[in-house]
């Protein structure tokens, strides 16, 4: 078992190999149930290591020495596509490889695709692709002065006895940050929660 993780699992085509029995498995399930809108997510996690694995690299954000791998998953949960990384990129890089394609070929079975991500594909150039192939997306961004003093009139706490269920209010706007070309919708979250002094705020940027 050994020599089969460390010699024949690490050559190449035998590791595309691997990437291709787990996409055809996939395909075939998405045939048994079909549905016409497919949501895709991105995301990007820590796999810690011990002694001198090759090109791992301390990554500040989680305070350790890993790998930091790029996962793309479909709304059900099912991982369509992997790529290991060293532990010190950012966690957007090399979306385009995993990412790009896969729309590609759920368009091409007719599909609507929808995007979703964390704050940290918050990037004007991966809304930019999004919008040119036609997905929708739904991505959390950084909160910063501009975007609070957009919804100012919903950070005073409400009045009166605390209610013992938190208190949500949403609104939408058009924004513009300094890097974007163009004016997109954010929408913001806030919420209150009793016993917290301050709200829960939250903000993602959408064609949806």
């Amino acid at each position: 078992m050994q020599s089969f993780e460390t010699e024949l699992l690490t050559q190449e085509e035998n590791l595309s190999g691997l990437a291709a029995i787990n996409r055809e498995l996939i395909t075939r399930a998405e045939a048994i149930e079909a549905p016409q809108r497919v949501v895709l997510e991105m995301d990007s996690t820590e796999i810690p290591v011990y002694g001198q694995q090759e090109n791992s690299a301390y990554n500040g954000h989680f305070e350790s020495t890993c790998y930091h791998p790029l996962l793309l998953f479909n709304g059900e949960g099912d991982c369509l596509a992997a790529k290991l990384r060293p532990g010190n990129v950012h966690s957007a890089e090399d979306r385009a490889e995993l990412l790009l394609p896969e729309i590609e070929r759920q368009q091409q079975l007719g599909k609507e695709v929808v995007f979703r991500a964390n704050a940290a594909f918050a990037k004007p150039e991966i809304y930019e692709a999004l919008e040119e192939r036609g997905v929708k997306y739904a991505i959390r961004i950084p909160a910063n002065d501009s975007l609070e003093r957009d919804i100012a009139e919903l950070l005073t706490r409400p009045v009166g006895r605390p209610s013992h269920k938190p208190v949500v209010w949403y609104k939408g706007f058009l924004y513009q940050a300094a890097s974007w070309k163009t004016a997109r919708r954010v929408v913001a979250k806030v919420e209150f929660h009793t016993g917290e002094l301050f709200p829960r705020v939250g903000f993602i940027v959408t064609n949806l």
